[in-house]
């Protein structure tokens, strides 16, 4: 009796400790899933271990805002090698127009905000060989936007778009930088790449080692995840007029949405 008693005491021992074994796994299987915790890649990349030349047109922001803005790509610097792009934000100073160099970006103030778009920035991007790598881009923000914090986040999310990602704003809150953003001129609390972001950029470069894409020229080239439930992401492409076809594409994203209150 003891015998068989032991027998079925270890039995149930080995079954919850594979039950707890099983537990485990499951609560570490998949942390970054595209649509959850993740957002979607496929857009605008600078080449890989680009130099981006970054200016700031001061004119368009208050002294105070500097910080906020360079702290922005501080934290995309220091996760430059976590995520394998090798990119890293150089400032250089002031400007008084828009620079087109070679791997530069502007950060300069713009209208982009209406009551239908809800969209507070923008990245301006433009690529020499028509492909989704970065020649020279903009970032556009509106002067609605005026909270030191709420600007740190939009700088975060408007760099995120170019590495390569795209918004998630089905993404649990605070999984990702590319979330949705409530209210303007209210902080989302999310200053740095999380974990997930990191993830997602490493992906992206992995892919752009094994294939370059064309600009984008619309929605249809928003990559559609199969298996997984719907992304969303409501930015619009806008080609302007007087874009060269011929020698490059420049597109407009609109990220950093607000909803409608």
């Amino acid at each position: 009796m003891r015998q068989g008693f032991s027998i079925i005491l270890i039995s149930l021992l080995v079954v919850i400790g594979v039950a707890d074994v099983n537990a485990q796994v499951k609560t570490t299987i998949d942390p970054c899933r595209v649509g959850h915790q993740a957002p979607a890649t496929g857009f605008w990349t600078w080449a890989a271990n680009a130099h981006v030349q970054v200016y700031v047109r001061f004119a368009d922001f208050d002294p105070g805002h500097l910080p906020y803005l360079l702290t922005a790509l501080q934290n995309w610097n220091s996760a430059s090698e976590q995520t394998g792009s090798g990119v890293k934000f150089e400032y250089q100073g002031n400007t008084v127009q828009q620079r087109s160099c070679e791997n530069c970006l502007t950060i300069m103030r713009g209208r982009v905000f209406d009551k239908t778009t809800r969209h507070a920035t923008e990245l301006r991007a433009y690529s020499a060989k028509g492909n989704q790598i970065i020649t020279f881009a903009s970032i556009i923000v509106d002067p609605v936007l005026t909270n030191p914090k709420a600007l740190l986040n939009a700088l975060v999310h408007e760099l995120g778009h170019n590495l390569g990602l795209l918004d998630c704003y089905t993404c649990k809150r605070k999984s990702t930088v590319m979330n949705q953003f409530e209210a303007v001129n209210v902080s989302n609390d999310m200053e740095k790449p999380t974990s997930c972001d990191i993830a997602q950029v490493r992906e992206a470069y992995k892919e752009l080692k094994m294939l370059v894409r064309a600009s984008p020229s619309g929605r249809e080239s928003m990559p559609v995840d199969e298996g997984e439930e719907p992304v969303d992401d409501d930015t619009p492409i806008v080609i302007p007029p007087t874009a060269n076809r011929s020698t490059g594409g420049s597109t407009t994203l609109r990220p950093a949405h607000v909803p409608n209150n």
